[in-house]
């Protein structure tokens, strides 16, 4: 089927998509190339032209990853076979930027259909949350059909607010606590983030947090941001993205030392290329700055045991595979007041002690969480206090590249 891929009110191309298999098949009719996706364009005989493999990438990339927990049951009731299929239901629409896709020739505005100013359907995030038995009649309308990531997720207006709420996985749900203790941790010191709290439902926690893209500014993920161009063979892959920040007009060092700083302190697993990304003004395509920190809940020994809780060995993403190495690559610690953490064991013990909260994280783990925390805490301190600057425009080491699949 023919549509035409718009930001906003911009027309951008003409495109062509499967309805069977959910891809884009052909790309034509370029009317505004400076606001084509980023990172769909390679230079091909000194010209630049669309790359339809990226452009598929991306495209299909805004769908609900296959890996979703329960997405298959979620498939099932829905009647249809393949995430992919649920873009076009939705109009491609997202929460995440202004991209979307018009059935050719129909005379459509994004004012009348993008979901930052229009009502959704929550009949989508009711089946993506097996609360919604019903097996016909669905609005497809809503932002769910493209969202990422392999927890349960799904948008609500709450109070007129665009709020995401998010599940946590077995054995111990703990993600959504964790995405509070995150944001404690990053009020005290003075890191930009997005904030969150919990919500109870059916006696089970979900995490919320307001959606921090505005009608006019838009998430583009790291991800995205290290497809402008091919990474040169002396650049790691930190110095790769820092570089291209800093091609962008952005000093993007200070961002990641708060960021490194955090995970290293709440030990984050999964600080992948699509959670931490930049911010641009959707109508001039001017870049902001990073993106404020969001999605920290794969951390704090967030499966394991009360026994294998340890300061040790932690694994990370996503410019080193462990903690204690990607520490070394902040340039700066003058912004880290150390003292600001003191009695933050107490008040992580409170929020995992809390009554609804204890039937999911025992006393037992939640006192060796918040003891190895202090632990990570106290070596952050001798580090910071003997630390030399690291220098962002040399690889300092950083030779080791992830395969980029593990960032999808």
């Amino acid at each position: 089927m023919k549509y035409t891929l718009m930001h906003k009110n911009v027309a951008v191309a003409d495109i062509e998509i499967d309805e069977t298999l959910g891809g884009v098949t052909k790309i034509r009719n370029i009317t505004a190339k400076e606001h084509l996706p980023v990172g769909t364009i390679r230079i091909q005989r000194d010209d630049e032209v669309v790359d339809r493999y990226a452009f598929n990438q991306w495209w299909t990339g805004r769908s609900i990853p296959a890996s979703r927990m329960g997405v298959s049951d979620a498939l099932e009731t829905l009647g249809i076979y393949n995430t992919k299929l649920l873009l076009t239901k939705c109009l491609g629409l997202s929460l995440s930027d202004h991209y979307w896709i018009k059935p050719y020739n129909k005379n459509i505005l994004w004012e009348d259909v993008n979901f930052f100013d229009n009502d959704f359907s929550d009949d989508i995030g009711d089946v993506l949350f097996g609360m919604n038995g019903k097996n016909a009649d669905f609005d497809f309308v809503s932002p769910d059909n493209t969202s990422d990531g392999n927890l349960q997720k799904r948008w609500k207006i709450i109070d007129g607010k665009r709020c995401l709420l998010k599940s946590g996985s077995t054995p111990f749900i703990q993600q959504p606590f964790n995405e509070v203790i995150a944001t404690l941790i990053m009020n005290k010191l003075g890191i930009e983030h997005v904030p969150y709290t919990i919500i109870w439902i059916d006696n089970k926690p979900y995490s919320v947090c307001e959606d921090f893209v505005t009608k006019d500014t838009e998430l583009i993920s790291a991800w995205r941001v290290l497809q402008l161009r091919q990474k040169e063979n002396h650049e790691s892959s930190y110095l790769h993205y820092v570089n291209i920040c800093k091609e962008l007009g952005i000093d993007i060092a200070p961002a990641l030392d708060r960021m490194i700083v955090l995970d290293y302190i709440i030990a984050n697993e999964d600080r992948h290329f699509n959670n931490f990304g930049l911010l641009r003004d959707a109508n001039t395509l001017e870049w902001i700055g990073a993106a404020p920190i969001f999605d920290s809940g794969t951390s704090l020994w967030y499966d394991t045991s009360a026994r294998g809780i340890s300061t040790y060995d932690i694994p990370c993403k996503p410019f080193k595979k462990k903690h204690s190495e990607q520490l070394r690559m902040v340039s700066s610690f003058d912004w880290l007041d150390i003292s600001k953490l003191n009695g933050i064991e107490d008040e992580i013990l409170n929020i995992l002690c809390e009554d609804n909260a204890v039937q999911y994280v025992e006393a037992e783990r939640a006192k060796a969480i918040a003891a190895e925390v202090r632990k990570r805490i106290d070596t952050l301190e001798i580090i910071a206090a003997s630390h030399d600057s690291y220098d962002v425009s040399s690889n300092g080491g950083d030779v080791e590249e992830v395969n980029a699949a593990s960032y999808d």
